[in-house]
């Protein structure tokens, strides 16, 4: 690619794979044209590889290093007290979640599933936060064990509500993008049937990658629900799929947030936005970086990454979107109930 190919597009554009950086402000500030132009731009992203990084989308820096701070401190807890938060089921999709219990993949095949996860277990231990008050699923919180826990509570919840504020405003545009009312989502994501999820991928022997060099921190998928944030460190990790069916690497940006369309959102547009498939690897090594990698005591780095993935409410019955079918014969998917198709999704997950 040319230099000034380069200085034209801002983001990652490989193998036809187009991860464009979309400045959010003209959309919360700006006036009419410049609102529509943002809108244009991010479900064209989403129609075109599924993904994006949005700048200046109203998240202070300070809050989400705070949220990083926090999630480091959760897992440096002792193995006994992070127990003690067990996730629990499917349905509720609250907890923590120890290395090896999850495996990420396509399948819908329990036995292929076990298989993967004994061969390649996903390398990583994560908290599932979901929203507050619903009857007979309380979030895991560590408020029980001291002050610190008390601070995480307090800040999490809080992270929470001004995650579900960004993900109202990026499905606004999506709405206007696709010249429906701006408001046509505001229904479907009002009560915030949302997850928050803190992840940690600890430091690894790199005997492991020598040994398997396909082994991955989480593996090959797609996200269930309508749009994840993704709030990354400077690590990264992160793949995305190109159409050439190469890996991608979605390489960290400061200050952006990746946003990427699930399955269901691809379901609701009749597939008209794509839901791509993307896993997390360790960072290919640096030259010299496996020299080392006979000594036992060698490791690659931690790496925290932070996941808000949205849903719509999760009883409100999803179906084509108008503007998106020509006739009944042109939907592809029936109706679904939103929170049966994530929970079926969850369960074949874990």
């Amino acid at each position: 690619m040319s230099s000034n190919a380069t200085a034209a597009f801002e983001g990652v554009e490989q193998d036809g794979l187009n991860m464009p950086v979309i400045d959010f402000l003209a959309f919360r500030t700006g006036d009419p044209v410049q609102r529509k132009a943002t809108a244009t731009q991010i479900s064209d992203a989403f129609k075109n590889s599924g993904f994006l990084y949005l700048k200046n989308h109203g998240i202070p820096r300070e809050q989400v290093q705070t949220a990083f701070n926090q999630s480091a401190k959760l897992f440096a807890r002792p193995q006994t007290q992070k127990d003690e938060l067990a996730w629990t089921t499917p349905r509720a999709n609250r907890g923590y979640v120890a290395s090896g219990r999850e495996k990420v993949t396509q399948s819908d095949d329990p036995e292929e599933i076990a298989k993967l996860r004994a061969s390649n277990p996903d390398l990583k231990e994560s908290i599932e936060i979901g929203r507050e008050g619903v009857e007979g699923m309380p979030n895991q919180w560590p408020d029980r064990f001291d002050e610190d826990g008390v601070e995480f509570t307090k800040f999490m919840k809080n992270f929470f509500l001004t995650c579900k504020d960004l993900h109202v405003n990026v499905m606004r545009a999506i709405a206007m993008g696709m010249d429906l009312e701006e408001d046509f989502f505001d229904g479907y994501t009002d009560g915030g049937d949302n997850n928050l999820r803190l992840l940690h991928y600890p430091a690894v022997k790199k005997s492991i990658f020598k040994e398997n060099p396909n082994q991955v921190r989480a593996g090959e998928h797609s996200d269930y629900g309508s749009i994840t944030l993704l709030f990354q460190d400077n690590i990264g990790g992160l793949e995305v799929k190109s159409p050439k069916g190469t890996w991608v690497r979605a390489t960290p940006i400061p200050d952006t947030v990746v946003i990427n369309a699930g399955d269901l959102l691809s379901r609701w547009s009749n597939d008209i936005i794509k839901s791509t498939n993307h896993r997390v690897i360790q960072p290919p090594p640096k030259a010299g970086e496996m020299d080392d990698a006979d000594d036992p005591d060698a490791t690659f780095s931690a790496r925290y990454s932070i996941a808000y993935f949205c849903n719509p409410n999760f009883d409100k019955l999803i179906e084509a979107l108008p503007g998106t079918f020509e006739s009944e014969a042109a939907k592809k998917y029936r109706a679904i109930n939103s929170g049966d198709y994530i929970e079926m999704r969850l369960t074949a997950t874990y």
